[in-house]
């Protein structure tokens, strides 16, 4: 690993590509130990929290949120608990990413339909006349933009035959 027994939280930042107010912020919730300090007050740590925020690091960049990342510390922490834990818990990160990607594609859908009106109905007229600003703003769209009540999905309809409501208001602005 090292060949250095202790480490500055500058140099820790610097080689776990971590930054400093993260690694006070890990030792503040506990998921790193507190550092210890030399006799100038300064924070020191060893190869151990090298390893440690490492992996926590790594935790963080597959999108574990804190407490899953503290399970997993656990984990590392006791050996001699299976790793079929461990397994459990990326299994359940593998799945809400994939949701997630699931939830993307759906929305890539829904703003290709609504680009591809767009160029077919209204790209070169003004935004009043707009086919995107008209379905994004009314009842229907709302409805037929969302999945599982979440914004942004799959339209059921094509914005072309989606019946916009409007207000008097509106159609006194759309006149002039």
């Amino acid at each position: 690993m090292m060949s250095q027994p202790i480490l500055t939280i500058g140099a820790l930042a610097t080689y776990t590509k971590t930054n400093v107010p993260t690694i006070r912020y890990y030792e503040e919730i506990g998921l790193l130990p507190q550092a210890q300090r030399l006799s100038n007050g300064r924070r020191y740590y060893r190869d151990t929290d090298l390893k440690r925020l490492t992996f926590i690091k790594r935790c963080r960049d597959f999108g574990f949120p804190i407490e899953q990342v503290r399970e997993l510390v656990n984990l590392l922490e006791d050996g001699d608990r299976s790793c079929i834990e461990v397994r459990e818990l990326a299994q359940m990160r593998l799945d809400a990413v994939r949701m997630r990607l699931q939830e993307m594609r759906q929305l890539e859908a829904s703003l290709v339909s609504f680009v591809e009106s767009c160029d077919e109905a209204c790209c070169k007229g003004s935004t009043r006349d707009c086919n995107i600003i008209e379905a994004w703003s009314t009842v229907e769209s709302e409805k037929s933009a969302t999945v599982d009540g979440r914004s942004c999905g799959m339209p059921q309809t094509r914005i072309e035959k989606l019946t916009p409501v409007e207000s008097t208001t509106f159609q006194e602005i759309r006149r002039t």
